[in-house]
């Protein structure tokens, strides 16, 4: 997992270079991580955050009935979604301007017109990898980690093809081409494994199918937990469009990087630890449970901790061995650089928050993450709103970061606020769960 990861990140990072090259922090950026907001937003409260989540635990449970059974669940499953995200994705494709007003208030009429179609297009997107994450749950489940870790070195593949070949054709549409490409991509490596595994299509439809239902409780809890994340992105990227151009790509080029870390280390770990505590804690085995959880947590801390001071330390060199070429200057260099150095404070707390969600999960408990969750986007959207306001002009506070970052020459950081908002805040997040976690565990 932590190699696929590696793998993975490596070609995000490439993709980010090449985005960076061919088109600098400009305004054609700037309306592309906009517009893959919304779509995004689909795919994590509801697939990400919410079916990806649920569905494993529930599989389990139903595979202990029968095998039977859980191969039904898997069709139920499979096709009752594909008609939801159908529906859904239609519906939220034809209101598509009105949630670009409300991602991007600080768009001209030039750019939302632009943003429109990409939205629409990259709609596509959630209802592939919705499918996706069924497989992945079964693969899972069979402990067959392989096509699962190769989907997203796929689904990145895609997004780069689509820079190389999509966008001297169709030029920043290109850019939803190509994450089309890569979605279907990372649901198509994984049915041959899943197929293997024992899994045979039927189309069965049934809303009232009992797994279902189940899956459906739970995910109301957790899809509202997941929003919380995805509605922070929104608000950071909505506060970011206001500022100066190409403050959403220096944003979103810094935690891209930032997420290299936490994608290898939590994601990876996290992930590969979930089928083990789900089964632990279906079979009553709390000392496993436990052994396997806090194996997991020291292993995760050993590696975050290093590499966010590695990162933080070589801040300057990895942003301009990534991102400076092209049409990518001096000044976006600084900024993106110097939001890499904050976001590098919160890196230990976000490679640690899919362990203890994963835990929430395995534990059958998706409201606490979610009230948690709750505080979390509160903290994160005013304390945006707040350092954005106080770099806004001349203070202590504002002098003290310009100078620590090195950005005395620049007159406008108010950018930097955002990244500084999203670490502290996901510090307090990590405590926040870890807290519960101990107490419903009576640690």
């Amino acid at each position: 997992m932590g190699v696929s990861y590696f793998f993975s990140a490596i070609l995000g990072l490439i993709r980010d270079r090449l985005l960076a090259s061919r088109f600098g922090a400009g305004e054609a950026l700037d309306v592309y991580f906009a517009a893959f907001r919304i779509p995004d937003f689909v795919y994590g409260i509801l697939i990400m955050g919410g079916l990806s989540a649920v569905f494993l635990p529930v599989l389990t449970e139903y595979f202990r009935k029968s095998e039977e059974q859980g191969w039904q669940l898997i069709n139920v499953v499979l096709n009752s979604f594909l008609v939801l995200l159908i529906v859904f994705c239609g519906i939220l494709a034809v209101l598509t301007p009105w949630l670009i007003d409300f991602a991007a208030p600080g768009f001209t009429q030039e750019q939302k017109e632009l943003a429109v179609p990409l939205t629409r297009l990259m709609f596509l997107s959630p209802i592939l990898f919705g499918l996706s994450s069924i497989f992945s749950g079964v693969l899972h489940y069979f402990n067959r980690f392989l096509a699962f870790s190769t989907a997203p070195i796929l689904y990145n593949l895609g997004i780069i093809l689509g820079i190389i070949f999509f966008v001297p054709a169709f030029g920043v549409m290109g850019l939803a081409f190509g994450v089309i490409l890569g979605a279907f991509s990372h649901l198509a490596i994984q049915i041959p494994s899943a197929a293997t595994s024992g899994f045979r299509y039927s189309f069965t439809v049934n809303f009232e199918y009992p797994g279902l239902l189940k899956i459906f409780k739970f995910m109301a809890w957790r899809a509202l937990g997941a929003s919380v994340y995805h509605i922070n992105l929104i608000v950071v990227t909505a506060i970011a469009s206001t500022l100066t151009l190409g403050s959403i790509t220096v944003l979103n080029f810094s935690s891209n990087i930032s997420q290299f870390a936490t994608a290898i280390i939590g994601v990876s770990f996290a992930t590969a630890a979930f089928p083990t505590l789900s089964r632990a804690f279906a079979n009553g085995g709390r000392e496993e449970f436990l052994k396997n959880f806090s194996s997991t947590f020291k292993h995760i801390l050993f590696w975050a901790v290093p590499s966010s001071v590695v990162i933080f330390l070589f801040r300057n060199q990895i942003v301009k061995t990534i991102l400076g070429a092209g049409l990518f200057g001096a000044l976006e260099m600084k900024l993106t650089s110097a939001a890499l150095g904050l976001f590098c404070f919160g890196i230990f707390a976000f490679a640690l928050i899919p362990l203890l969600l994963r835990a929430f999960f395995a534990l059958h408990d998706v409201k606490t993450p979610t009230i948690i969750g709750l505080t979390y986007m509160v903290l994160t959207v005013a304390s945006s709103f707040f350092f954005v306001w106080l770099l806004g002009f001349a203070n202590a506070f504002q002098r003290f970061l310009a100078q620590a970052l090195n950005l005395q020459n620049i007159g406008n950081i108010q950018v930097i606020g955002l990244p500084l908002a999203v670490s502290l805040s996901g510090i307090i997040y990590f405590s926040l769960l870890l807290l519960f976690l101990r107490k419903k565990l009576q640690l």
